[in-house]
């Protein structure tokens, strides 16, 4: 037979009554129990009062008179249904067990006291019945080994026990009614008190938008519930709190761990370990929850007292309460901070549009990047226009000044990949990707974000600092923001440099345009003291274009430009005059050294240019002395100068002079 406890049958039968009162008598209202006396049991609490029966047994039984003791009486309980109860024996024999379960079948049948008798004695059974409706609830029996002259005085002794036992069974269904209505009015005075808890907390946290007062206030109604507990809070997220208690959870390590097992699963456990001591202690993790996920895990360690499971619920409620509160509170301070990213964004883009200088945009966006994030080191990469190689554009690292790396090398490398920003609280720890800059600068905390214009990528942006954990996850995000911003200024200002680049040269020699040039000698005799200019012309080039057409003779020109551009200096401005005229000028040059360039033109030009050909070249060069400083007049003494080599029988460098030096 299965036992129930008595809480397992209060609440299987709690939704049916098991009790039954007759109409209000208001004379009957005087006795302030008679309520009490009045309750009864009916044929549908029969399965559920199997505790009450079995209690009724142990404390009815010592109680009885030793009257029968003399004939070696067994007594055997069963309940309606005829399953016993409780016998004289643990293990009667299969006779009486048989006699037993005979007995008790003829008085469920009849209703009333039966008798059987065996050699040597005889088994009386007597039914139990309830105190208003008489309907049998038990039954009570017993054998007797004895003469037969006893079975009538036998049978009125368990008459009289089976009355007693159903004034045991309603003094033990009167005290657990009692009992239950105790206990029901303390879970309400608890409900109550719970309740004025939850109030006064939603009270506290609606007014509060700072996350740390929420925090707080939590705290505090956990330690007034629990003044010896231990109370933390685990944090998923990254962030920072000035209250010591509030620590990372940390997943990965110890994932096996009752917090972590709280907020993976989203419910509160509890469990009894040892404490750090060696002494026993409860261990509590109750996850804070809000309508967009779990942020963390209360974690209480406390002795293992009487904890309600009241208290439980209670701190269960006061975490979803305050998840939702954390959860506002996070809210309003994220979109505070979107307003300030906005304004941010906003003056960054305005200040980075106002130069279209490439090196200017770089180096106000690092200048930018360390103001913004507080970092010690900054680094902006790009790619060259092959996409083979980084180049460092900009950064605040001497070591890296101009430097280049492969386009797979560190975490440069590694955004361009995976177009996706990167943050490392510890690179020490990290140890997959090395890095220059880390390395350099013995920093620790980095975060990169990959400047992408258009869906192509272009560089990246890193950010370090030698301090662990310093960078948050609103950095990163926001650092990811700022790489579009700063990335389609660097386009701008490069797609600017190209125009102007090309709107400076000629297309099909890569030599500066005329126009550039011009402004350029314009600009020297400002602030030199002098220069020199060469023409180049080369000669007979319409009979070229006639004898091997347009292509061939575009072919010698550019063969004539490239000789030029490997014979000047890295600071002499070469650039096409117009058709097939060329243009030197030599910056703080005199005549005699662009004498000697301008031969060594014309003498490459003669060897190496295929089909055969020979150039002329007229030389000018001004000076503070000159009567007339211009650069139309250094054009015309340069190109007299040419006129003369070609008037001479071309192949040759004349010097063209002003006239005074004629004179």
């Amino acid at each position: 037979m299965t036992k129930q406890t008595r809480d397992d049958s209060m609440q299987a039968f709690m939704p049916t009554p098991i009790y039954t009162l007759p109409s209000w008598n208001p004379e009957e209202d005087q006795d302030p129990i008679n309520w009490l006396r009045l309750m009864d049991i009916t044929s549908h609490d029969y399965p559920y009062i199997i505790a009450l029966l079995e209690n009724t047994c142990r404390n009815w039984a010592p109680q009885l008179p030793s009257t029968l003791a003399s004939y070696r009486a067994e007594w055997f309980v069963t309940d309606s249904a005829g399953e016993f109860v409780k016998s004289g024996e643990d293990s009667p024999p299969p006779e009486t067990e048989r006699t037993f379960v005979e007995m008790t079948r003829r008085c469920l049948k009849e209703n009333q006291v039966v008798i059987s008798r065996f050699p040597g004695g005889f088994c009386v059974a007597a039914p139990v019945l309830t105190r208003h409706t008489a309907e049998l609830f038990a039954v009570l029996g017993c054998t007797i080994r004895g003469p037969e002259t006893a079975a009538d005085f036998a049978e009125s002794w368990v008459v009289m026990a089976a009355q007693f036992f159903k004034t045991c069974f309603y003094k033990e269904f009167e005290a657990m009614f009692i009992s239950d209505l105790l206990h029901v009015q303390k879970l309400a005075k608890r409900e109550e008190y719970r309740r004025s808890i939850l109030f006064q907390v939603i009270q506290e946290l609606h007014d509060k938008k700072d996350v740390d007062s929420v925090l707080t206030e939590v705290f505090g109604r956990i330690a007034g519930l629990f003044p010896e507990a231990d109370v933390e809070l685990l944090m998923s997220q990254d962030y920072l709190s000035r209250d010591p208690r509030v620590k990372s959870l940390q997943l990965q390590e110890a994932r096996d761990s009752i917090c972590a097992r709280a907020f993976m699963e989203g419910v509160p456990l509890r469990s009894g370990n040892g404490g750090g001591d060696g002494e026993d202690c409860l261990e509590i993790a109750v996850p804070l929850v809000g309508k967009q996920g779990v942020y963390g895990v209360f974690h209480l360690v406390m002795p293992p007292g009487d904890v309600e499971e009241v208290d439980l619920q209670l701190v269960s409620m006061l975490a979803d309460t305050a998840g939702s509160a954390f959860e506002s509170a996070k809210l309003y301070e994220q979109s505070n901070l979107l307003v300030s990213e906005l304004r941010l964004i906003n003056e960054l883009t305005k200040r980075l549009n106002q130069s279209l200088r490439l090196k200017e945009v770089f180096k106000f966006a690092t200048e930018e990047l360390l103001s913004i994030f507080r970092a010690e080191f900054c680094c902006i990469t790009q790619l060259d226009k092959e996409g083979e190689v980084f180049e460092v554009m900009a950064s605040n690292v001497p070591a890296l000044s101009k430097a280049f790396f492969s386009k797979d090398y560190g975490f440069s490398g590694l955004v361009l990949n995976t177009r996706e920003p990167v943050i490392l609280s510890d690179y020490k720890a990290y140890g997959k990707v090395s890095s220059k800059l880390m390395d350099e600068t013995d920093s620790r905390s980095l975060i990169v974000a990959p400047l992408i214009v258009r869906g192509e990528g272009m560089g990246a942006i890193m950010l370090a600092h030698r301090a662990e954990r310093f960078f948050s996850y609103e950095n990163y995000r926001l650092l990811q923001v700022l790489s579009s911003h700063i990335g389609l200024a660097i386009a701008n200002a490069s797609l600017h440099a190209e125009v102007q680049r090309m709107a400076n040269h000629d297309m099909l020699t890569g030599l500066y345009a005329r126009h550039y040039l011009d402004d350029r000698i314009q600009s020297f005799q400002k602030r030199d003291e002098g220069g020199s200019l060469i023409i180049v012309d080369i000669d007979l080039f319409k009979q070229v274009n006639d004898t091997y057409g347009h292509q061939i003779g575009d072919k010698i020109l550019k063969q004539v430009c490239s000789i030029i551009l490997r014979t000047v200096r890295k600071t002499d401005i070469a650039a096409r005059w117009g058709g097939e005229e060329l243009a030197i000028y030599l910056p703080g040059a005199d005549i005699h050294s662009g004498y000697q360039i301008a031969e060594a033109i014309r003498l490459q030009v003669a060897a190496e240019c295929e089909p055969r050909v020979t150039v002329s070249c007229g030389i000018a060069e001004w000076n503070q002395e000159s009567d007339k400083i211009s650069v139309e007049s250094l054009f015309y003494l340069a190109d007299m100068a040419l006129y003369k080599a070609k008037k001479n029988g071309r192949n040759q460098t004349q010097i063209g002079l002003s006239p005074e030096g004629e004179r």
